[in-house]
């Protein structure tokens, strides 16, 4: 009988250890599936922690040249786009040199001046590599018209959108769009 026992107890232990085979399995499985998604939250969130850290830097990169970028004076037209086209790349920086050409005697035709400053900003969409800002700029402008001898002044809010882009460390502009619609202000 001992034998008996013993091929009895053989089979009572094998759909445990099928069982137990099944469960371990299954926790195998459970535990990678976790471990996969834990790591592609990690990512995501890694992703989400240098977008926000790339918005406030463009953010802040934005605020400090947009004031250079927008304003310009009769008398240095063309350094004051020069030295906008500094802070842009792309498509952009070929408009600048363009606009240089075109802008520069028509500002001294008008002894023209533009002052820009920036009132509010914000970040509409960031990337790690590329911010979309929105700025709300107060322009001063001051032109002699056509005939008259005082310049004229005017003041208004404008908005623009700034698309920052990271080349090399360093943030520059890659768009610049003006958004219809002024508020003016006296």
């Amino acid at each position: 009988m001992i034998e008996g026992e013993v091929i009895e107890g053989a089979r009572a232990g094998r759909p445990r250890s099928r069982a137990f085979l099944v469960g371990v399995t299954f926790l195998t499985l459970l535990a990678v599936t976790l471990g996969g998604v834990v790591a592609v939250a990690y990512a995501n969130l890694r992703w989400l922690r240098e977008s926000d850290s790339a918005g406030a830097e463009a953010m802040a990169t934005a605020r400090s040249v947009a004031a250079d970028m927008l304003s310009y004076d009769y008398r240095t037209v063309e350094a004051d786009l020069a030295r906008a086209q500094g802070y842009t790349t792309g498509e952009l920086a070929g408009h600048y040199r363009t606009l240089a050409r075109s802008l520069a005697p028509q500002a001294r035709k008008e002894r023209a001046v533009q002052q820009a400053s920036v009132v509010a900003a914000g970040i509409e969409s960031a990337e790690p590599d590329r911010v979309r800002v929105l700025l709300f700029v107060d322009m001063a402008t001051s032109k002699v018209a056509p005939g008259e001898r005082e310049p004229r002044q005017r003041r208004e809010l404008n908005r623009a959108r700034f698309v920052m882009v990271k080349q090399d460390s360093r943030w520059l502009v890659a768009e610049l769009s003006t958004l219809l619609g002024s508020v003016s202000g006296q």
